[in-house]
């Protein structure tokens, strides 16, 4: 099995130590972990499924040129340092 590039090398045994994933849950809740990983999973999808609905009626009839005549008048000036991307 090829290790993945997001999970960190231990995290089997992360999951499986006293107060990994596994003993975090609610005892008695009847929900394995891959129930759980699934519910995560959709409620992530929904919030950003909504989110992309939100955006685009907040868009509403907007254009590309109404956008850039703003952005021509921002500064033309590096980021503070605290801004910058590593």
């Amino acid at each position: 099995m090829s290790r993945s590039r997001f999970a960190p090398p231990n995290w089997k045994d992360a999951a499986s130590a006293p107060g990994g994933a596994r003993s975090r849950r609610r005892a008695g809740d009847g929900v394995t972990l891959n129930q759980w990983i699934s519910s995560a999973v959709a409620r992530k999808i929904g919030a950003v499924e909504t989110a992309a609905v939100f955006l685009k009626a907040r868009a509403g009839e907007a254009k590309l040129s109404d956008i850039t005549a703003f952005l021509k008048r921002a500064r033309n000036a590096l980021p503070a340092a605290a801004d910058e991307m590593m």
